[in-house]
Formats: structure tokens, sequence, C-alpha cells
């Protein structure tokens, strides 16, 4: 029986994830994480729907956002996620799922919670040993949360509030990234 989503309510935060069918990749090449990248806003600004952070994987994505106002957040994820699904299948001439299921939302219920989901998602590439610094994984925004720029965005503004600064942020997930790049050693060296 599938699990009650919770319901989606304005000004609070969503970890919204899916991921491929049988673990099979959803992003085979570039131009699939660009595509996916440029029709998020386009389906969720519209609907008042703030990314707050995000990163894609091969096999699944990861975002974290924030609606502004009361919608039918489901409605809107659907229409997202069977738009992108339409253009891959078209893409590779394929039929079918394409992720295992319905994507799953998380509610972000404290300030612990939201820091440590946020470092959660911008390591993901380094915990999967497809980078050894976050930075160098260009379909994530962790680039934007480190950014000195001057902006008035609700990214800069969460950050500083929880992290102080753009160096807070980068201090705080490379504190854990170099215990994570250790741990990824050691289980090469032991497990090949």
């Amino acid at each position: 029986m599938a699990s009650k989503k919770p319901k989606i309510e304005p000004g609070t935060y969503y970890h919204i994830y899916n991921r491929g069918n049988n673990r099979q990749k959803i992003f085979l090449e570039e131009q699939n994480y660009d595509f996916f990248l440029r029709k998020l806003p386009g389906s969720f600004d519209p609907a008042g729907v703030e990314t707050i952070a995000y990163c894609l994987m091969p096999n699944h994505f990861h975002l974290l956002v924030t609606p502004q106002n009361l919608i039918d957040f489901g409605k809107t994820m659907r229409a997202f996620s069977n738009s992108y699904v339409r253009s891959f299948n078209n893409q590779y001439r394929r039929t079918g799922h394409l992720y295992e299921g319905d994507y799953q939302p998380r509610c972000i219920d404290t300030d612990e919670y939201l820091t440590h989901l946020l470092r959660y998602i911008h390591l993901n590439p380094v915990k999967a040993g497809l980078v050894d610094n976050p930075e160098n994984w260009k379909y994530s925004d962790y680039t934007d949360w480190i950014s000195t720029t001057d902006s008035k965005s609700i990214k800069t503004t969460l950050r500083d509030n929880l992290f102080g600064s753009a160096q807070g942020y980068r201090s705080f997930v490379m504190d854990y990234e170099s215990e994570l790049r250790m741990e990824n050693k050691l289980e090469k060296y032991l497990f090949g």
C-alpha cells in the first residue's frame, strides 16, 4: 500500500526526491541534466514553488523546495515529472516508467534537520565517488550556496540565517566532506 504524502503547506521546506526504476539512470548525458534544470523553474516558478537547493545524480535527484502559496503541489510535481519522462522517452525511443514510483516528499521540521539535509544534498556526488569536491559537480547548486555575490534571494537569506555567510556554509560542508573523502578512500582500499 502506498504511503500517504504529507500535505504541502506554504512556507514550509520539503525534501523532494525520486530515483530511476530499478535504480537505472534517469540522466544519460549532459543534455538530460540541462533539460531538467531548464524545465524546473518553468514548472515551479508559476506555481509559487521556490527551489532552495538541488542535486541531480545519474539515477536520482534531490530537491529542497518551499511553496509560497497553498497549491496542489502533487499536480505541479506530476506535470513536471511527466514532461521530463516524455522528453526522455522520445529522445531515447523508449516507453514505460522512468521513475521507480511517484516522487517522495519529506517535511523538514527543524533547523537542525534543514542544515544537515542541505549538506547531504550537496555532498551526494562526493559520497557516490563522482567527484572529490562538491564544487566540481555541475548538476547541483552548491556553488550558488558558497558564492559571495550579494543577493537578496531566499537561498542567501536562509544560508546567512543558518550558517552566517557563504564561508560559514562552505566550512560546514567541507568539514564533513574531508571525512567522506577518507571514508571513500578506505572503502576503495579495503574493497577494491
